[in-house]
C-alpha cells in the first residue's frame, strides 16, 4: 500500500509540474542564424507563466497587451544563450512602465521579479510624474536604461551608480511605437533603441531565458523576434 501511495504521489508530482510549464500563451518567432545559406523556417516563441496572471497577458492579431497587474514576469519556454532580441512597445498611459530581461533564472524575487538584466521600458512622462522633494529623475532613466536584478552584478559601459545610462535619447512618448535591438554574446550586451546603439553592459553570465515585465501599467508589444546565433 505503501508502495502504491507513494507512486501516485510521484504521478502527481510531475503531473502538477508538467501543468505549470505548459505555456501561457505563443507570440513572436525564433529566427534560427543562417550559415548555410538555406532557408530555414521561423518557430513560434511560447511563454510561460512565472509570477502574474493568466490575465495579465493577452494576444490580439499581431500585439500583445499587457495589463500590468500584477507585477511580476512571463519567461521564455527555452533559454538562449548567443541571440539577437528584437521587441518593440507602446506604452498608451502617461509614466508607463515595463522592460524586458535577458539571461535570467526567471526565479521569482522581491514584488515577483527575478535576476536578470534588464533594459527599462519607460514612458517619457515618468521623470515629471515622480518629482521627489523637487527633483526630477535624470532623463536618460527612461529611453534604454540598463541594470542587474536580483543582485546580478553588471560592468556599465555608462556608468551611472549600479546602472548603465544611455547616450542618446531616442525613445517616443504614448501612443507611439519604439523598438529595442539586444545583440547577447558571451556575456556582452550592446541595446540599440530605434534603430541606433547607445548602451551596453557585460555580466558574468551567458545563458538564460528571456521575459517580460508587467509592472503596474499596460503596455503593447509586437514583433517579437528572437534569432540565435552559433
Amino acid at each position: 500500500m505503501k508502495i502504491i501511495c507513494s507512486t501516485v504521489a510521484l504521478m502527481m508530482f510531475v503531473f502538477a509540474g508538467m501543468t505549470a510549464q505548459q505555456p501561457l500563451f505563443t507570440f513572436g518567432e525564433e529566427l534560427p542564424s543562417v550559415v548555410s545559406g538555406k532557408k530555414v523556417k521561423a518557430q513560434p516563441v511560447q511563454w510561460i507563466q512565472v509570477s502574474t496572471k493568466a490575465d495579465t497577458w493577452k494576444v490580439q492579431g499581431k500585439e500583445l497587451t499587457c495589463s500590468g497587474n500584477p507585477i511580476g514576469v512571463v519567461r521564455t519556454k527555452d533559454e538562449y544563450e548567443n541571440f539577437v532580441l528584437h521587441v518593440e512597445w507602446k506604452h498608451n498611459i502617461a509614466g508607463g512602465n515595463s522592460g524586458v530581461f535577458v539571461w535570467s533564472k526567471a526565479e521569482p524575487g522581491p514584488k515577483g521579479l527575478p535576476d536578470g538584466v534588464e533594459a527599462q521600458m519607460l514612458e517619457l512622462d515618468f521623470i515629471k510624474l515622480n518629482v521627489k522633494d523637487g527633483v526630477a529623475p535624470p532623463e536618460a532613466r527612461v529611453h534604454g536604461e540598463m541594470f542587474g536584478m536580483g543582485g546580478l552584478p553588471i560592468m556599465a559601459d555608462n556608468p551611472n551608480g549600479n546602472k548603465s545610462f544611455p547616450v542618446e535619447n531616442r525613445c517616443k512618448g504614448k501612443g507611439e511605437w519604439n523598438s529595442y535591438d539586444l545583440v547577447c554574446v558571451d556575456g556582452t550586451i550592446k541595446l540599440a533603441v530605434n534603430g541606433k546603439f547607445v548602451n551596453g553592459v557585460k555580466v558574468d553570465r551567458k545563458k538564460g531565458y528571456i521575459c517580460l515585465e508587467s509592472e503596474g501599467f499596460e503596455i503593447n508589444f509586437r514583433n517579437i523576434q528572437i534569432i540565435k546565433l552559433p
